[in-house]
């Protein structure tokens, strides 16, 4: 009898009995490697785990990004809202509602050429259901085009806010040195009205140094906004200076460690942003008439159309023009102080004679109207109806808090003054390292 089947059968079974443990051979190997490599990702690196808003509609203005057809049009210089609405078949009735109810909320006279208008339409063939103008970067206004009317509200986006600080030293302006430093203007003037009355801003030195507390509003994770500033400080040659948002149910405003108020009766200048460009001086040299006239006021140089301030509460006493002084407003604050503002560009709207103002309201505009050389406002300061230099006077300082309310406020101040006390030159930008600014995560 022959073994040779048996022999072939033998080796045909060996094959197969390799070939099942190599196979699982292998697969224990790769099933055990990629546990290690799992385990090794997981003790050496963070896991990123998915944003749960990741799987959401997206949601535009608060509306489904799927549900509406979106359109966005461009406002072109002196295009008319009822023109644009007329193109997505707005019938005039409700342009005319439109306007008519958004009076009190957002008049559309404020709508600005190069701003977009967005429309959310059901479907490509529909006339739009709703229509948004955004105001800033925190706020809009939504119009629905309803069947009996037209439903306008003002809305403000979902922010968060965040504590920030800054630290610098100044080797120019303070505007060049925050602007440089990527800080934005809008906080150059809330750090100005927060050291109003302690600090001259309009004479910075070298070297002075400051140092902010402030808040930050994101909006889906980007910065859109400066919130209050929390707490300032400022140091130059007459020393150190605080000031300390504190609020409660009576009181609200910046304080020093004192408690006694940092905005003093009256503000130092009625326009941020500028500098002085003549000085208060009985034998100047007029630049126009080309003779020495008195100079009894101090011009602040500005842009067209800069905003200027009351200094002062007060009453309105005059809104007039004349040759010289141009258009101005002149008001009186008490039985000894009087104010007066002049070549304006223009007045605010509601100043006129009778009207009583508050400390900061805007009251008229920078222009050159009269005689003037460039746009600016002549700033006059009466005391007992003579005209004198209001930067040499030495007011009273504001009455401090009421004793019953210290506790409170030197708990709070104290954790302010701790976090402006603390905060040091750690990080410096690259683009602000000319002007010597440096900055804390910012």
């Amino acid at each position: 009898m022959s073994l040779e089947p048996k022999n072939q059968v033998r080796n045909e079974k060996n094959i197969l009995q390799f070939i099942l443990f190599f196979t699982l051979s292998l697969f224990v190997l790769l099933l055990v490697s990629g546990f290690l490599e799992i385990d090794n990702s997981s003790s050496n690196e963070t896991v990123e785990r998915p944003s749960l808003t990741e799987n959401k509609e997206p949601q535009i203005f608060g509306l489904s990004g799927s549900a509406y057809t979106f359109d966005t049009h461009i406002i072109k210089q002196n295009q008319f809202l009822g023109e644009i609405l007329s193109d997505y078949e707005i019938s005039f009735k409700k342009v005319n509602q439109l306007v008519q109810s958004t009076k009190e909320i957002f008049s559309v006279r404020s709508f600005r050429a190069n701003k977009p208008i967005v429309f959310a339409r059901p479907d490509e063939c529909s006339p739009p259901e709703f229509m948004f103008y955004e105001i800033d970067k925190l706020t809009y206004v939504k119009y629905h085009f309803e069947e009996n009317g037209v439903n306008v509200e003002k809305v403000v986006k979902p922010f968060e806010v965040c504590e920030n600080e800054a630290h610098g030293i100044i080797k120019s302006s303070l505007s060049d040195a925050m602007d440089a430093s990527g800080l934005g203007m809008s906080l150059v003037s809330k750090m100005e009205d927060a050291l109003a009355s302690s600090v001259d801003f309009y004479h910075i030195q070298k070297n002075d140094e400051f140092k902010l507390v402030f808040e930050e509003i994101y909006i889906d994770g980007e910065l859109a906004a400066y919130g209050d500033v929390l707490g300032a400080f400022y140091k130059n040659e007459q020393g150190e200076h605080y000031s300390l948002f504190f609020e409660n149910d009576k009181y609200s405003g910046f304080y020093d460690f004192e408690g006694r108020p940092t905005k003093g009766a009256f503000l130092r200048a009625p326009v941020k942003f500028s500098r002085i460009s003549s000085r208060f001086n009985r034998n100047r040299f007029h630049p126009i008439k080309k003779r020495r006239i008195p100079h009894l006021g101090t011009d602040y140089a500005a842009p067209t159309g800069t905003p200027i301030f009351s200094v002062s509460d007060g009453v309105v006493t005059a809104v007039s023009r004349t040759k010289n002084n141009g258009k101005y407003v002149k008001i009186r604050h008490d039985k000894t102080y009087e104010t007066q503002y002049l070549h304006m560009n223009g007045f605010a709207k509601g100043i006129k004679k009778g009207v009583k103002v508050k400390q900061g309201q805007t009251i008229g505009f920078v222009g050159m109207t009269g005689l003037a050389t460039g746009p600016h406002v002549c700033f006059r300061f009466w005391k007992n109806g003579k005209q004198c230099n209001h930067l040499r006077e030495n007011f009273p300082p504001a009455d401090p808090l009421p004793e019953s309310d210290m506790p409170q406020f030197l708990n709070q101040a104290q954790i302010i003054k701790s976090a402006l006390d603390n905060i040091t030159r750690n990080h410096i930008l690259s683009d602000s390292s000319s002007l010597g600014i440096d900055n804390n995560q910012l």
